[in-house]
């Protein structure tokens, strides 16, 4: 079993977010700690009300609002109702939320079965829980005793982390302005903005473009850039969005440019113990110095990590970005080291006849990859970056791109020239 706790500002949001799966078949209200009623007899106002009423005793705090899930082995589809709600009891108790009021839900739209825990920290005397470090200092234990109590299968020996990664999105199912893919895009950010820790937007997108996703701040001077706007997209396997965008504001956890800075910081500190680990598996996998390029990225990635290579027009390898979904970290390969960085993985792997960088080397990965989409999709891909033309746009295009614009000539015009003229008022004589 794995467990996820978020915190918020907004019960609503959250709130909202599982009803409305509920409405739409996709989960079911299966229990109620601490409420008066059960969850049946109770419409979207009343489970509201319940939480806000309690919570109004304390205007003070801000962050109120507590979403869990709980993530079970695929092998686990069996359990029933009443042990899953068993199991949520316990878990609550365990971390200190006996006695707060919450909410069960049971969701059906992912590959594994898992529950949605909807809470508040504030307690009836009106004192907050400390939600500081619980994840280590009461979740996981409560975790592995669980895992013991009602015999699930343990995370640590199942890879669990790995098992619970989203599928990409579909490409064939994305429809313009349909709203299928909000949804499609909102699964891939729960899973993954909380649970990585990454450093920079372009690392950012080294992860999202895995599940064929980017997020996109809009070019100079539009109005998004302006306002330090965020947007989110889908992609194709070459970069190129497909659909509109979506705004970060439109999705119920809020994963705006501000927010993200947050995780940016938080994830420089966070992934620095787990920056040995990826560069020793580098090494153990070239280590023999006998392993083509494609191979190399085959490999690493059954040890579950991403190679996301970054090009330029003429398809010149020239940065490289790690994505380790074991320790749940995004490193660009200069953050690990010289020797890790693109030119030097290619130095390291045996090269291509008569050359031993760039082009040469891109036809090998495709040769070694042969038709297996779904590895050169997620292990081998574009980053979008910031400028929505970026695909490894050197200085010298974007130098040659801004000579060649026109100009407006407009903004040369002295203004009182611009201006129109007034017609004169004849004189009534």
């Amino acid at each position: 079993m794995v467990a996820v706790i978020k915190t918020g500002y907004s019960i609503h949001r959250i709130m909202n977010y599982n009803e409305i799966k509920v409405r739409e078949g996709v989960a079911r209200c299966i229990g109620a700690g601490n409420y008066p009623i059960d969850p049946e007899y109770m419409g979207f106002d009343k489970k509201l009300n319940f939480l806000r009423d309690q919570l109004e005793l304390n205007l003070r705090s801000k962050r109120t609002s507590v979403h869990i899930s709980l993530n079970f082995d695929p092998s686990e589809s069996n359990l029933s109702e009443e042990k899953l709600v068993q199991i949520a009891d316990g878990y609550m108790d365990k971390i200190g939320f006996g006695n707060q009021p919450y909410l069960i839900y049971q969701h059906f739209d992912a590959g594994h079965p898992h529950l949605h825990i909807v809470s508040i920290n504030i307690q009836r005397d009106a004192t907050r829980i400390n939600m500081t470090n619980i994840a280590k200092l009461k979740s996981e234990p409560a975790r592995k005793e669980l895992e013991k109590d009602f015999g699930l299968v343990r995370a640590e020996d199942h890879c669990m982390e790995l098992a619970y990664r989203p599928e990409p999105i579909d490409l064939t199912a994305v429809e313009y302005g349909r709203l299928e893919t909000k949804k499609a895009i909102q699964n891939v950010l729960e899973h993954v903005l909380e649970q990585y820790n990454y450093t920079s937007l372009p690392e950012l997108n080294a992860l999202l473009g895995r599940y064929n996703i980017s997020a996109y701040i809009g070019e100079e001077g539009s109005r998004v850039h302006a306002h330090q706007g965020l947007l989110f997209r889908i992609i194709d396997t070459n970069g190129k969005p497909i659909g509109i965008p979506i705004k970060a504001s439109a999705f119920y956890n809020r994963p705006t440019l501000k927010k993200l800075r947050e995780n940016f910081d938080r994830g420089t500190v966070k992934r620095m113990p787990y920056r040995t680990r990826l560069k020793a598996t580098i090494d153990r996998v070239l280590a023999d110095g006998q392993l083509p390029l494609g191979a190399f990225v085959e490999q690493i990635s059954q040890k579950g990590i991403d190679v996301v290579f970054r090009m330029n027009d003429e398809e010149f390898i020239f940065g490289v970005t790690y994505v380790d979904h074991v320790s749940k970290c995004v490193f660009n390969g200069s953050a690990l080291g010289k020797n890790y960085s693109a030119k030097a993985i290619q130095e390291r792997c045996v090269p291509s006849a008569g050359r031993s960088t760039g082009k040469a080397q891109q036809t090998v990965v495709r040769e070694s990859m042969g038709n297996q989409a779904t590895v050169k999709q997620n292990t081998y891909s574009f980053i979008p970056g910031l400028d929505p033309y970026w695909k490894g746009r050197s200085f010298m295009h974007e130098l040659v791109h801004n000579l060649t614009q026109f100009e407006n000539t407009t903004e040369y015009i002295p203004y009182e020239f611009s201006m129109n003229k007034k017609k004169k008022r004849k004189k009534r004589k």
